[in-house]
């Protein structure tokens, strides 16, 4: 899924807090309410964060003023980097992207690494 590209149309760059060379992929997401553009994006859903997007200091804000959209990323306790043969080994979550993909306003992509095989209908 391509969002927006408005909503990357601000981004700085790319913060990860874990080593993205242990991920195949990671599960990204749009934040739509953080009240900051460069602070650590707090991570409330499922799962655990390991990556999050940082804005320019003129970054607008959303829809709602002082809050802005950003990019965070994330994994599961059952994806594959936790459970190499569980549930997603030879496949990914809907919001997969491979970590070697993602840069500052670029959208991460699925590849075959991130699919654990070749893509379906490729």
């Amino acid at each position: 899924m391509q969002p927006n590209t408005k909503a990357l149309e601000y981004e700085d760059e790319i913060v990860w807090t874990e080593d993205i060379q242990r991920f195949d992929y990671v599960r990204q997401s749009l934040e739509p309410s953080v009240s900051t553009r460069r602070r650590p994006v707090a991570w409330r859903g499922a799962g655990r964060r390991v990556g999050y997007s940082v804005l320019r200091a003129d970054a607008p804000s959303s829809d709602v003023p002082g809050r802005f959209v950003r990019r965070v990323f994330w994994i599961k306790e059952h994806d594959r980097s936790e459970q190499p043969n569980g549930t997603y080994k030879t496949t990914a979550p809907s919001e997969a992207v491979d970590p070697r993909t993602v840069a500052p306003r670029v959208w991460g992509e699925l590849t075959e690494r991130a699919w654990g095989a070749p893509l379906p209908g490729v």
